[in-house]
């Protein structure tokens, strides 16, 4: 199924796995919108885009912050009223806190719970109406954290578990209306998340254009199909 002309919308689409995917769904010709909470940093990243080799969607930078209901229902009537539609939705924006339960503060609580599982039911609740209408896409970003707890991680880990169990129920809840739902359970990406700086010793991981692939794979498959749960993890990660 070619994509060209299609219509997405990627949260935290400015950096990261965001990034990775809007410009791999550009390359196939589809017009993605890319949030940020700052405007400015996703004007810089639809650019980048935009000038990037085989691109030939558009891309209309945001300013969203997913924990505001709000602004993500207004980032959506910004995009019916440049394209028309909305043909999927990746909910990718995230924040990770860790540390051990006794150091770990309400405000880092709070702001886990309510960016990584929260701003996904806003994002759900706020473009449904548009997938219902293309027979859309809604794509969660969640983790192999989402499955697999760590010391340190009590707020990550409640966030992305969530998110999996969510993503998997509103699957059910939506499919008979023609609305696909999935997720996407990343480990170790390279990626600047957490204040991480990528460098050459981030080569044995999953890299962002490795799920851009993965994702246009899977906008592509036929409708009648689908992997409702994608666990993916580096596959030589080196020797403890």
């Amino acid at each position: 199924m070619s994509l060209e002309n299609k219509i997405a919308f990627i949260t935290g689409g400015n950096t990261g796995i965001g990034y990775g995917i809007a410009l791999a769904l550009a390359q196939e010709g589809v017009h993605v919108a890319i949030s940020s909470r700052s405007l400015e940093r996703a004007r810089e990243a639809a650019k980048k885009i935009e000038s990037s080799d085989g691109v030939t969607g558009k891309v209309l930078p945001l300013e969203v912050d997913v924990k505001d209901y709000a602004a993500q229902e207004t980032a959506i009537n910004t995009i019916i009223d440049k394209w028309g539609r909305l043909d999927f939705f990746v909910a990718n924006a995230g924040v990770g806190h860790f540390a051990p339960i006794q150091e770990l503060s309400l405000d880092q609580w709070q702001d886990t719970i309510d960016t990584n599982l929260t701003g996904v039911f806003y994002g759900i609740k706020a473009s449904l109406e548009s997938l219902k209408s293309s027979k859309g896409f809604f794509l969660t970003i969640s983790s192999l954290a989402g499955t697999n707890f760590f010391a340190g991680g009590s707020a990550y880990n409640a966030s992305k578990f969530g998110l999996t169990g969510f993503s998997q129920a509103i699957m059910l809840d939506l499919r008979q209306e023609g609305v696909r739902v999935s997720t996407i359970m990343p480990g170790s990406v390279a990626t600047g998340f957490n204040d991480h700086t990528v460098s050459e010793k981030d080569a044995w991981k999953i890299q962002i254009e490795d799920i851009g692939e993965m994702v246009v794979g899977l906008f592509k498959l036929n409708p009648r199909t689908l992997p409702s749960k994608i666990e993916v993890r580096p596959s030589q990660p080196p020797s403890k």
